[in-house]
């Protein structure tokens, strides 16, 4: 492994430490850009506004009674979200921020598992809280983000922020000086639940801070920069690395309006960085190529790509020029894309970095605050999860003779527990030591791979061992496969376990390139020569022998994981 000198950063003991001292290094700089009900431009809260925001909602808080209760989050990305989560965590009492995508009957369940005793939501989810707060004995208070007044029992989170400005006026310190235990629990996350239930993971704030700093030794972060917020941030990758490592580093959040508005805020805000899932990133990746296929240009950005990655062998890079209209797409100012979540197709990843761009990804688990590996932007493998941090432990348990077992964890980034369920945390943590339930294996240079899911592994008659994510990667990269999932199958004539694939069609493409809509048992043959394709990259045992096609999309979670539980094969 390449001896490359960590990247210096300041210490920090908590999360209330680690805003104090960003209010002190950055206070009159843009900590968040954000954009009113009816959208328009951009506009600017510094680093000392926050702060002011943060003690009086903290203390009016605490003034209602919630000292050292939970407090559940719900709503979309915005300066409200982080505002509640910093004032919850810094003093008040213990955070559970919750998925708004989720049914009310979820968001139900979860606030009675967390035993939450207030929830701050915003209108996007009023419906759901308006009938939860009907029915609901257990929880005291419900905040409306954009309530201008209090209604019944529902608390104007306007009235409330005033309410602790005047609390504030009276010199009530209750906030400002409240103790942080860094050990303790303080934030109850659920997980995000591919394959069962979700878990109630314990985290402190020892815990984030660690991560924090560990992952800011790796990969740069400038106060200059400027993040575009797009996942949720009620997700540990988001909240951790998006949001809470941009006011760790003094840089500025600009909060993204949705999916389909990604390159109108990457303009507007002139970001610098994004964070966001594979399937994400391989939707701008494929857009870039089709366009360039429809202006007869794939010969020039192919022909440009190797002079470009020929000049840069002696020291010359002009991808900004010879890229240009890629990078106004991207607003101009974008340097750095961070993907997490899953793996990357690494074709993808490699092809952003041939337009000049910086593209890394990491390995996290929500149990691991969350980050476990993660590639630097100056030491990095595209098929790679990435690096251990610094301060952890990554070590492979019962490797098979390929090398691959069970990836397991030990280092401060590591949960407490899950929350009530002692079961769970005994089978995932022993001896100190965090059981992922992913596969991989160590390479000499000492980078974390990650080939599957212990759960989805695919086991031959013969013992072999076949991972699906691999194959599904391949089966991906078809202009004519928008999604797949690969499974094994019992072959009752034959008496052995064979691969099988769930198939979505492109149909967009699909009716694009052959200008028609093609009949069912055309679309079964146009399909069935790409997974023939694929078969020839796979060793004659992990070949797809058998497939389906689907009209609709698999159910995801909101990072863009396919739910395998909820699919009837």
């Amino acid at each position: 492994m390449k001896n490359i000198p960590l990247y210096e950063v300041r210490s920090i003991k908590n999360l209330k430490d680690m805003i104090d001292s960003s209010v002190k290094l950055y206070g009159d700089k843009a900590a968040f850009l954000v954009k009113g009900k009816n959208g328009g431009n951009y506009s600017t809260i510094t680093y000392k506004q926050f702060k002011q925001d943060l003690d009086a909602l903290g203390t009016a808080l605490i003034d209602l009674g919630l000292k050292g209760k939970k407090v559940a989050i719900i709503g979309e990305n915005r300066y409200e979200w982080a505002l509640s989560y910093l004032a919850v965590v810094n003093g008040t009492g213990i955070v559970v921020p919750i998925d708004k995508e989720l049914p009310q009957n979820e968001i139900e369940n979860l606030l009675r598992r967390s035993e939450a005793d207030a929830i701050i939501f915003s209108q996007t989810v009023s419906s759901h809280v308006t009938n939860i707060a009907q029915n609901n004995k257990d929880v005291n208070y419900f905040i409306n983000m954009d309530a201008e007044e209090d209604d019944d029992n529902i608390i104007s989170f306007r009235k409330l922020l005033a309410r602790g400005k005047q609390l504030l006026e009276e010199e009530n310190r209750s906030f400002i000086d409240a103790v942080i235990d860094e050990k303790a629990m303080n934030i109850l996350l659920f997980t995000s639940a591919t394959t069962d239930t979700a878990k109630a993971v314990m985290l402190s704030h020892e815990n984030i801070c660690s991560n924090l700093m560990a992952m800011s030794t790796m990969i740069y972060i400038d106060p200059s920069d400027i993040f575009l917020s797009v996942l949720p941030l009620h997700h540990t990758y988001e909240c951790t690395c998006g949001f809470l490592c941009a006011l760790y580093r003094g840089a500025a959040i600009a909060y993204c309006e949705g999916l389909r508005h990604i390159q109108k805020n990457l303009q507007e805000s002139k970001a610098t960085v994004m964070l966001a899932v594979p399937l994400i990133y391989e939707a701008i990746y494929k857009r870039i190529w089709d366009q360039a296929r429809k202006n007869n240009m794939e010969g020039k950005l192919k022909l440009a790509i190797k002079l470009s990655n020929l000049l840069r062998k002696f020291g010359i890079n002009i991808t900004r020029k010879l890229f240009a209209a890629i990078y106004d797409n991207f607003g101009g100012n974008i340097r750095l894309f961070i993907s997490g979540a899953a793996a990357i197709d690494p074709h993808v990843a490699k092809g952003f970095r041939d337009f000049g761009l910086i593209f890394v990804q990491g390995y996290g688990l929500t149990e691991c605050s969350p980050i476990v590996a993660l590639n630097r932007d100056v030491d990095f493998k595209d098929d790679a999860a990435g690096l251990p941090l610094p301060g952890s432990e990554v070590r492979i348990a019962n490797p098979n003779s390929e090398g691959i077992g069970e990836i397991i964890i030990k280092g401060k980034g590591v949960m407490l527990g899950y929350y009530k369920d002692e079961e769970a945390t005994r089978n995932s943590i022993k001896d100190g030591w965090f059981y992922t339930g992913d596969l991989g294996y160590i390479d000499k240079d000492g980078f974390v791979h990650i080939t599957g899911r212990k759960k989805h592994v695919i086991v031959t008659k013969n013992g072999k061992n076949i991972y699906p994510e691999e194959i599904e990667t391949l089966l991906n990269r078809s202009p004519y496969i928008k999604e797949s999932m690969v499974y094994g199958k019992n072959d009752d004539i034959h008496g052995e376990v064979v691969v099988s694939a769930v198939i979505v069609p492109d149909m967009e493409k699909v009716q694009e390139d052959f200008n028609r809509t093609l009949s069912d048992e055309e679309l079964h043959e146009l399909i069935k020569n790409e997974i023939k394709e694929v078969n020839k990259k796979l060793v004659m045992y992990k070949y797809i022998r058998d497939f389906s096609l689907r009209e609709t999309e698999f159910a995801k979670t909101t990072t863009k994981k396919i739910k395998r539980y909820m699919e009837k094969l």
